[in-house]
């Protein structure tokens, strides 16, 4: 990393380390945990890359890419990455490695749901935290699992034949167990897709997500439901617009299983 400079100050911010310690070392490895991007470098700091709404990270071969929605640059041997943020919710945190795990909103995300330790055991007991919540609700607090965005959310609730409503506390066991298949199943689908691209979002080479093309409620409002024809709803779920079926995600029943 040859360089790193921000053009908006809240943008970059330095946590119990300096900016001279971070510049001309080594990026040894990158991660994710839920939303944010983790860049380690090789002298133990870390960089934390956090998105939010509109932040768009782009790796940038030739130095052409900065522009007016530019927040802050990360020089590289070959090119830099560019962080765009045209809202500016998102930011860089830089820290010393050993504190990743203490950082405020790490510390508080729920199991990563890709992870081999995500089960029907771990879901139910988060879900058991929420029992009064609808399961939308609770499935978009990130302590719960982490990384779900509304999008995923709506589309979980489909697979797993669940109405958005539906308070934790009644969920039942096969519910739960859909659930628990469901939320890999589609979030491994956006990812061969490229992710989902209403407006901002960008994968790191400047393309668009496809998954919306595929989806089977999000965004479809009006439209035949792709597995009985009956025409997607949309309502209004802890603040979100949330898409449903309600035939396959009845409320107050449970819908018949497939024989």
């Amino acid at each position: 990393m040859t360089s790193l400079t921000a053009s908006w100050e809240k943008s970059l911010r330095f946590a119990g380390t300096q900016h001279e310690a971070v510049v001309g070392q080594k990026i040894s490895s990158v991660e994710r945990r839920g939303k944010v991007l983790l860049v380690h470098l090789a002298n133990d700091c870390t960089l934390l890359i956090h998105l939010r709404m509109t932040g768009q990270l782009l790796l940038d071969e030739h130095r052409q890419l900065v522009g007016p929605m530019t927040r802050a640059v990360i020089g590289l041997d070959r090119g830099q990455l560019v962080f765009n943020d045209q809202r500016k919710f998102g930011s860089i945190v830089v820290m010393e490695t050993s504190d990743v795990d203490s950082d405020s909103l790490l510390a508080r995300l729920g199991p990563e749901p890709l992870a081999k330790e995500f089960t029907v055991k771990v879901l139910a007991a988060r879900l058991g935290r929420h029992r009064s919540a609808s399961v939308k609700a609770a499935l978009l607090d990130q302590s719960t699992v982490a990384g779900l965005g509304n999008i995923y959310v709506d589309e979980v609730l489909f697979v797993a034949r669940v109405h958005p409503l539906q308070t934790c506390a009644s969920l039942n066991k096969a519910e739960i167990s859909r659930l628990a298949e469901a939320i890999p199943t589609v979030l491994r689908a956006g990812i061969a897709a490229g992710g989902s691209t209403m407006r901002d979002y960008r994968d790191a080479s400047g393309a668009s997500g496809s998954y919306l093309d595929q989806a089977q409620v999000f965004g479809r409002t009006g439209e035949p439901c792709r597995s009985c024809a009956t025409l997607i709803t949309k309502i209004r779920v802890a603040g979100r617009g949330t898409h449903l079926c309600l035939t396959c995600q009845p409320f107050g029943k449970r819908p018949r299983e497939n024989k």
